[in-house]
């Protein structure tokens, strides 16, 4: 995004000089909740503003006295990697009457708060919206009952309030995710992970309840995620007769070589005379009908619990600061406002508006008007349900096309899908994503081993609906990955596409699999071969592709990074006043050491696309020495591993070594191949999983439309593209116009988004920069998204 400089503003120009800023934590705890309060701490004492910490949510703004305590910089200080919520939050209802109210009012008069910072579900900012409705006649009451003087009354006659959505239920209207929604899921995974292999065991159905009175999301995306053979929601009750068509898909799995069924109930699952479906009722009609050994495990608090996910803290830290920002804006005039993400786009919302729709899916819910209830329930949520939809169904043979149809009204086209570059995380669930898909669009889905290397040795065979089970949970490439490109070996490929007929190509990996579609589309020229559709979906650690400002890997990449410097931090503040160097993986990229400085609260992070000479160093050396006079003893500095070629990892710890001598000690640590492995996250699955089904479902409309003559044959640019997610929306995008946006040296983006969160990064390590807020969320409006008409 190319701004002119003079349109650029800086929030030097915002000061927080004279304000008080109070925040508070209510209604059910969430992960990340820490974090953001960290954020609004630090980001308000940064611009000049006093902050206040409201210990026990509305409770202690009622209460009063040492409920409400001025936060300072170190008072925050480790709580980024704690669940829950560390100030406190209570279910209060007195805060619902209107004496709460008037004393609450009092209480922060007394301190001159004006500007309010809620995190909390729908219900906590409602009352927070109520409270500022009513706080011109509750400062009159408060003068004529004489508590306060006339001056008091006119010097905190506005109240301002920012809200951030802190709930795991994922069920706020008008935001992708709630805090502490990404670390539920974590919480589910890994129980479903670690259930899945005792059931397998045993041949076990395993019926687990997650929580989620009134919203599916998480049952939804955690029976995406781990591929459950049924999933109970809300917002989707099953048709009467239901039992049978469930039971029946169960023993249509376990002949199918499965040894296990998963089922995924959300606690407020009904069906559709809105009547409860309970997990034991699930268990007795599995016992009943099938006769198969069947478990029932309640998750209950555990998803609440544990500590917040890398995903939770980045997007609590981004929402903190934006927060501040909004309070800083706020007039008499603007509503009070809401910040959230959409893509990966802050936002604000109006309060209010978003609240009246959340209450609206209810309405549409208790109406039995489920359709419309989904479709309120936004973007992200329908995705997900479209997506699961698509995989659940499993078409029997005989629905499947024959051979003898004509085409392509039955399409029955071959479509090769295959891995290429590093393995990542969250490829596995891409593949059978794209597998299962491609054959209930009545293809035929052929897997390449070893990516192109396979590809031209002839490691290509037919994949079934029944070869991919079991596949989202897997860390690494199950059908193997090579960096090898294509271009030295375009005979032989193209040989292999003709022998196997391939009609169209998958390719799922990194900054090789770019190449090798940009070489294939090039060589279409030479060879009618290679004149079929074909895309890529990214998927690296890295996070280096041009054209989508996320790969599939990246967040399971953070996630260990998060967790390595969690553990890392833990040791340095035992032995104290100890400094971490910690190299990342990455390439030319800094997206892990940028983003997971972030979210491990790093003091400095090196990267290439931001460059930095000795005087840096010098400067941040001097930073850390002044932090270890503080109560903070201890350090924690990232360095991707190219940021610079002379600045080696161990000459920064030899710097920081001798420059730190008889303030602080250095250790180094090197994080490796370690940021490559492990179980998918919840994200990365899901983003596969939903990422393949979009490329598979763009492949079969490009078959259609290039079937000509008894054969496909496809040479148009828009034929090879890239899928991306850019900013809101997931994008096609032809690779060759991708080239100009590459820096192919150092196969990296010349764009890239994440650059814009570095400045957050070091206002939360207390460094003095300068933020771009041009970028930072405009008041926007619910968008209600009409139902589509049908043709």
């Amino acid at each position: 995004m190319a701004k002119r400089q003079d349109t650029k503003k800086f929030f030097e120009n915002l000061s927080g000089a004279g304000k008080s800023i109070g925040v508070l934590t209510s209604g059910g705890d969430a992960q990340g909740m820490n974090a953001a309060v960290r954020a609004v701490v630090r980001m308000g004492i940064y611009v000049g503003a006093k902050v206040y910490f409201v210990h026990e949510g509305y409770q202690g703004m009622v209460d009063g006295g040492d409920n409400i305590e001025e936060a300072s910089w170190e008072s925050v200080s480790s709580m980024l990697q704690v669940g829950g919520t560390v100030i406190g939050s209570a279910r209060c209802k007195e805060f619902r009457s209107h004496e709460g109210r008037l004393k609450a009012a009092h209480h922060l008069v007394q301190r001159d708060i004006t500007n309010l910072c809620v995190i909390g579900g729908d219900g906590s900012l409602t009352g927070a919206n109520l409270f500022r409705e009513e706080w011109s006649g509750l400062l009159e009451e408060l003068v004529q009952q004489g508590l306060i003087d006339e001056k008091a009354a006119q010097n905190n006659s506005e109240l301002h309030i920012v809200g951030m959505v802190g709930s795991i239920d994922n069920d706020f209207c008008g935001t992708d995710m709630t805090i502490g929604t990404d670390s539920a899921l974590h919480r589910i995974i890994e129980v479903v992970d670690a259930i899945m292999t005792t059931a397998q065991s045993h041949q076990r159905t395993f019926v687990l309840e997650v929580m989620g009175r009134h919203c599916g999301y998480l049952a939804l995306v955690s029976a995406l995620a781990c591929g459950a053979d049924w999933v109970l929601i809300p917002e989707m009750p099953p048709e009467d007769g239901w039992e049978e068509q469930m039971c029946q898909k169960l023993s249509e799995n376990r002949a199918d070589k499965k040894r296990l069924n998963i089922i995924i109930v959300a606690e407020g699952a009904i069906d559709s005379h809105n009547k409860p479906i309970t997990t034991d009722h699930i268990k007795e009609l599995v016992v009943s009908c099938l006769g198969f050994d069947t478990r029932v495990t309640i998750l209950g608090h555990v998803q609440r619990g544990g500590t917040p996910s890398a995903f939770d803290r980045i997007l609590a830290s981004r929402m903190g600061v934006e927060a501040v920002l909004a309070l800083l804006e706020a007039s008499a005039s603007t509503p009070a406002c809401v910040v959230s993400l959409c893509g990966n786009q802050a936002v604000r919302l109006p309060l209010m508006e978003c609240v009246q729709m959340t209450q609206d899916v209810q309405k549409a819910m208790d109406e039995k008007n489920f359709e419309e209830a989904v479709r309120l329930r936004g973007r992200s949520f329908e995705n997900n349900l479209n997506t699961y939809k698509l995989l659940s169904y499993r078409k029997a043979d005989s629905e499947l096309p024959n051979e003898e149809d004509e085409l392509p009204n039955n399409s029955s086209f071959n479509v090769a899908v295959l891995n290429v570059g590093a393995p990542a995380a969250g490829m596995n669930a891409a593949v059978r994503s794209a597998v299962r898909v491609g054959i209930t669009e009545g293809h035929k889905m052929f897997a390449v081993n070893d990516g192109f290397e396979g590809f031209y040795k002839g490691q290509i065979k037919e994949i079934k609906w029944g070869d991919v089970g079991g596949w989202t949970g897997q860390g690494g490439s199950i059908l193997g990955t090579k960096r090898t490109l294509p271009a030295k070996h375009l005979d032989k490929i193209a040989e292999q596409i003709r022998i196997h007929n391939i009609n169209a190509l998958l390719v799922i990996g990194g900054f090789e699999a770019f190449l090798g579609v940009m070489e294939l589309s090039a060589a279409r020229e030479k060879y009618n071969e290679f004149c079929v559709p074909m895309v890529m979906v990214p998927a690296t650690v890295s996070n280096n592709i041009p054209g989508s400002d996320l790969s599939i890997g990246a967040d399971t990449a953070l996630n260990a990074i998060t967790d390595t410097c969690d553990r890392i931090k833990q040791s340095a503040s035992g032995t104290k006043r100890r400094v971490f160097i910690i190299e990342t993986m990455g390439g030319y990229c800094g997206y892990l050491a940028s983003v997971g400085g972030l979210a491990a609260g790093a003091d400095a992070v090196y990267i290439y696309e931001e460059p930095f000479d000795i005087r840096d160093l010098q400067s941040n050396v001097e930073h850390l020495t002044e932090k270890m006079k503080t109560g903070i003893q201890r350090g924690l500095v990232l360095r991707n591993e190219n940021s610079n070629e002379n600045f080696t990892t161990d000459f920064i710890y030899q710097l920081y070594s001798e420059e730190g001598k008889g303030v602080f000690d250095c250790r180094k640590n090197v994080l490796g191949h370690m940021q490559q492995g492990g179980a998918p996250s919840p994200f990365d699955r899901n983003f596969g999983t939903k990422i393949a089904a979009k490329a598979i479902q763009w492949i079969s409309r490009k078959l259609k439309e290039s079937y000509k003559e008894g054969k496909v044959f496809a040479n148009t640019e828009d034929t090879a593209c890239l899928l991306g997610m850019r900013r809101r929306a997931m994008v096609f995008q032809p690779v060759v116009q991708l080239k100009d946006q590459t820096d192919f040296v150092h196969r990296i983006p010349k764009e890239q988004w994440w650059l814009k969160l570095r400045p957050l990064m070091k206002i939360l390590a207390k460094y003095k920069t300068s933020y771009d807020v041009s970028d930072s969320g405009q008041l926007e409006h619910v968008t209600r998204v009409r139902p589509k008409k049908v043709d």
